[in-house]
């Protein structure tokens, strides 16, 4: 018992000690430390959500609004408006939103830019039989005055000025005819046509093909090379920059909406009337090719399918297009033309780069083309005995 008694005095001092060597004084925060912790936090977080404009900043931090800074050009300040812009912005944007004159008997004009006597007005006779109130036609000869065969085409000579290839007069001549062929408010779409083309499909599917859809078939690319931006000239600033310039084929059809806007403007006209012709600067530049196509991309992009409605072969590679004779004409050639269903390009640059685009309807892949040049006339005979079979949709 007294060894016990000896021993539980001493247990309780060693646990007493044991106690006191563990025991930890509370901890003392100071709030300065957490103050100073929060405002680091924030100023973290502001400086990746809303940081400074500077070069230095967006080093420290990645935040996406730094985008700009580093590897990519911020954008440039948008240029004020001359008062010749901002009257043409206003026009064209007023012409646009209204929509177009409502018609009981909405019709095509089929608008014919030709030299003289059209040769194959008794295949276009053929075409337009039996659809007498829905198509219009609008002849703008401008060397001769050209000797009707046909019904159709009598009496439907329009005012004609001298047109000469390649220069300013084309576009004259093709607003002349869309000038004449608005004077009717049925006339709903324009079609704009040569001597040398023909139709590719019955009356019935091209009428549906235009009329049943809201965009302007005007051909529009962007070709890098010395046939394509290279014909640019820096006078049509700042009016039109060269990030604007496009291409296309002359030959389009546009709907009313588009064909009024393009007698509205002055500005764009006068420009390229001015700056884009033939032997200008040591370049030739063909405003039939440029105007419309430059225009309306910069207009109503959203308005254009960016191809043209008639084929045209430049596979040879020529200034001008390859031209068909009679032993060319086959059923074979005519129906393969109608089963196009890409847009193709060839750049003119070094890289010679195809470019093709499928030709979409309504959200839908169709064929391209309602229309084919150039066709001489002596396949007139050849067209005319293939003509009820190649048109069957």
């Amino acid at each position: 018992m007294k060894k016990g008694g000896a021993w539980r005095p001493q247990l309780m001092k060693d646990i007493m000690v044991m106690s006191k060597s563990r025991a930890r004084p509370p901890l003392k925060r100071p709030t300065w430390i957490i103050a100073l912790v929060c405002i680091v936090c924030v100023f973290l977080v502001s400086a990746y959500f809303y940081p400074p404009q500077s070069s230095t900043t967006c080093y420290l931090f990645s935040s996406p609004n730094c985008a700009g800074m580093f590897g990519r050009t911020p954008p440039s300040p948008v240029r004020e408006l001359t008062d010749d812009e901002t009257a043409s912005a206003v026009v064209v944007k007023e012409i646009l939103k209204t929509p177009p004159l409502q018609s009981k008997n909405p019709k095509i004009a089929f608008m014919f830019l030709t030299p003289g006597t059209l040769p194959f007005e008794e295949l276009w006779e053929n075409f337009f039989q039996g659809h007498e109130d829905k198509f219009s036609v609008y002849v703008h000869a401008s060397k001769q005055q050209p000797i009707h065969v046909s019904r159709y085409f009598v009496d439907r000579d329009i005012h004609s000025e001298q047109v000469v290839w390649g220069k300013f007069s084309m576009v004259e001549a093709e607003k002349r005819l869309l000038a004449n062929a608005l004077l009717d408010p049925d006339n709903q779409h324009f079609v704009l046509l040569s001597d040398s083309c023909v139709p590719l499909h019955s009356f019935d599917y091209v009428y549906n093909y235009l009329m049943y859809t809201n965009v302007s078939f005007i051909d529009c690319f962007v070709d890098p090379g010395p046939h394509g931006t290279g014909r640019y000239s820096e006078h049509m600033m700042p009016e039109v920059e060269k990030s604007d310039f496009r291409k296309g084929s002359q030959w389009f059809t546009m709907k009313r909406q588009h064909a009024i806007v393009m007698m509205a403007d002055s500005l764009y006209y006068t420009k390229f009337k001015l700056h884009c012709r033939p032997n200008m600067e040591g370049r030739n530049c063909y405003s039939d090719e440029h105007y419309l196509p430059t225009f309306f991309r910069m207009k109503d992009p959203g308005g254009l399918a960016n191809w043209s409605v008639t084929f045209v072969d430049w596979s040879e590679g020529k200034w001008h297009p390859r031209a068909f004779r009679t032993q060319d004409v086959t059923y074979d050639l005519l129906r393969n033309i109608t089963s196009i269903a890409d847009s193709t390009h060839v750049t003119s640059d070094e890289k010679k780069t195809l470019l093709s685009t499928p030709c979409m309807w309504n959200g839908m892949k169709r064929p391209c083309f309602l229309f084919a040049r150039k066709f001489y006339p002596e396949t007139l005979g050849k067209l005319m005995h293939l003509f009820s079979n190649y048109t069957k949709v």
